[in-house]
């Protein structure tokens, strides 16, 4: 009989938002595969969650699902967990998710944290329909990612670091408009949360005249009619 994929969400930052049931199935399965063992090591340490833990990230990620999924195979239930939030979005996973479709293996994704939805929900802008872009190419492709986006009707929300965020505020602004409205999130859930309103512009300024620490979500405008006969 072959075993059983969990996908374990992880708090963003409360560790009151850590689940009864993932608690629960991160003590049952024969390993935890993560991220970061030294983040996840402290966050089992938290919740007195004993099972043994396995490194499993972007640079062994290929060269590690024949192994794991051998394993499932054989019958172990295993469950992927990343360094905060659910597995799989902008973190390690896919590969071994596919992986596992392919060999008849159960996947199973528990509903949890996660910096997206908080992000979208607080930032006022329409969420019936959005798009989530993650990190853009910090390199190659960006500036042809951004032209597309410049058309983009949809909410769009991004993943960034402290040390592109301005960089990214600015190739925002000239590629949508320096009067896009934006949310950027930091340190969602955490004791020093800010959520900052206002346009692109405003945002490079506010941001600008202070040290930027944890990790942020943006929530960018997408275009309207109103804006597109403006830019006309």
């Amino acid at each position: 009989m072959s075993g059983h994929l969990y996908l374990v969400p992880t708090p963003i930052g409360n560790l009151e938002d850590m689940t009864f049931r993932a608690i629960r199935i991160l003590k049952e399965v024969d390993a935890v595969l993560a991220e970061d063992t030294r983040t996840s090591g402290h966050l089992l340490k938290h919740f007195d969650i004993r099972t043994p833990l396995q490194s499993y990230h972007k640079f062994n990620e290929h060269s590690a699902v024949d192994r794991l999924v051998a394993r499932l195979v054989s019958g172990d239930k295993l469950a992927l967990i990343s360094d905060a939030g659910t597995p799989g979005i902008s973190d390690p996973g896919f590969l071994l998710v596919r992986a596992c479709r392919k060999a008849g293996i159960p996947v199973e994704c528990l509903p949890g944290a996660t910096a997206l939805i908080p992000a979208i929900a607080v930032s006022g802008l329409p969420s019936d329909r959005f798009c989530f872009e993650g990190f853009l190419p910090a390199k190659k492709g960006r500036q042809t990612r951004l032209l597309k986006l410049s058309l983009e009707v949809r909410t769009m929300v991004f993943y960034e670091s402290p040390y592109r965020l301005l960089r990214t505020l600015n190739d925002l602004a000239q590629a949508l408009g320096v009067n896009r409205s934006v949310t950027v999130c930091r340190e969602l859930s955490k004791l020093h949360e800010e959520v900052f309103h206002g346009s692109l512009t405003e945002a490079h300024a506010h941001f600008s005249s202070k040290a930027i620490k944890g990790e942020l979500v943006l929530v960018v405008q997408g275009l309207d009619k109103t804006m597109q006969d403006e830019e006309d």
